[in-house]
């Protein structure tokens, strides 16, 4: 038991804490691990990605992007320090691929692996009055993920992606109560980009999409299924305009929202509609079920309903595609998570090759396991240029 218990408090960091005095409720899930943004360009610009430009980090945010990308493939690393004010061997690794295929440039293939270690634990156990020393857990969750993407017309793209999702919280225990959870999700993505047009005394371009992901099983931890923990199914859209300024000079904004497409903790509440202590509690629905309920089902109403919206914006200034000056605000409701902070970065490119940082700024008084933390990718585009390039 002390084992569990343990352990079982990696869930708590994994997800975000509360203020108290707002009363929360958030929406909880297994392998929060997900939501956590894996690249720096999206970390600089607001944690978003549905309708910023195409890059070689598309994979984690909208696939359907790679079909206007300007290189024919492309490779990109990242890595997150995680909790970095408390520990050093908590971070995310992120690597992804995408790639045309064939001459017409019509559809692309993409694919990309992301680890969360969650560091050493030792493990212990009381015998008698003494605690003893009883092995080292490592815990840790990855993703594997495949997708294919096709432009069904000049400006607009669709994709698909099958994801395989394993969690291990509870590794190095084996007393039959708990387990690695394995499942498998599936995303559904669309991006919409105008061509460049004119508009008033500069050029521009108009972006949108949108990605539905984590849509699959639940997470079994204990291979009890009332038990399971929903996936991060979660509905991701955004709008977006770069103004051409001259032949060197961009600077392109962008608008995003989300919102977890899971049920809300419901709870009993008394004569005067004050919640019952204890009464808390996840629904247990279908997948599909959960999905649609989750836009009407918070106790709170409709005003706890738009809670459950995060919103952010940024803007993002690039000089010849080759220096890049960004920064972004990202919000979410104190009852939510009181995920609000501010964005900074910067990258540059070298031919194929690129660079990118970003730092981020905690707003609120609740704690955020990436404040003041540097973000870092490498990115390097080959194969050529598509004909993606001549529009820019």
């Amino acid at each position: 038991m002390m084992k569990k218990i343990s352990i079982g408090c990696l869930l708590f960091v994994s997800v975000f804490t509360f203020a108290q005095e707002e009363q929360p409720n958030p929406v909880l899930t297994g392998a929060p691990f997900l939501r956590v943004s894996p690249d720096a360009r999206a970390g600089a610009l607001g944690d978003m990605g549905a309708a910023t430009s195409a890059d070689a980090f598309s994979q984690y945010w909208n696939p359907a992007k790679y079909a206007f990308s300007k290189s024919y493939s492309g490779i990109a690393v990242s890595y997150t320090p995680y909790m970095s004010g408390i520990t050093d061997d908590v971070f995310l690794l992120n690597a992804s691929y995408y790639t045309f295929l064939g001459s017409e440039e019509r559809s692309t293939l993409s694919a990309s692996i992301y680890y969360f270690n969650i560091g050493e634990i030792d493990l212990t156990e009381l015998i008698g009055n003494q605690i003893v020393n009883t092995g080292i857990a490592k815990p840790n969750e990855f993703s594997i993920d495949l997708s294919y993407g096709l432009k069904l017309s000049d400006t607009y793209s669709m994709a698909v992606t099958g994801r395989f999702v394993r969690s291990d919280l509870f590794n190095n225990i084996d007393d039959g109560t708990v387990q690695p959870a394995n499942t498998f999700a599936v995303d559904v993505s669309g991006f919409y980009q105008t061509p460049r047009h004119s508009w008033n005394s500069f050029e521009g371009r108009a972006r949108a999409g949108f990605n539905i992901s984590n849509i699959g099983p639940k997470l079994d931890y204990s291979n009890n299924e009332d038990n399971a923990a929903y996936l991060p199914t979660n509905l991701r859209i955004g709008a977006g305009y770069d103004f051409i300024l001259d032949d060197y000079n961009t600077v392109a904004v962008t608008l995003e929202t989300n919102k977890l497409l899971v049920p809300t903790p419901t709870y009993e509440t008394d004569a005067d509609g004050n919640e019952i202590p204890g009464t808390r509690y996840i629904p247990n629905k279908g997948v599909v079920e959960g999905m649609f309920s989750s836009f009407g089902d918070a106790p709170g109403g409709f005003g706890e309903e738009i809670k459950e919206f995060t919103w952010a914006a940024s803007a993002e200034y690039s000089y010849n595609d080759v220096l890049f000056i960004r920064g972004g605000y990202f919000h979410e409701s104190p009852l939510k998570g009181d995920r609000q902070h501010i964005t900074l970065g910067a990258g540059l490119k070298y031919n194929a090759f690129g660079l990118d940082f970003s730092y981020l700024i905690p707003m609120s008084d609740t704690n955020n396991a990436l404040e003041n933390t540097l973000r870092f990718a490498l990115t390097w585009e080959f194969g050529g240029d598509t004909d993606n390039t001549y529009d820019y």
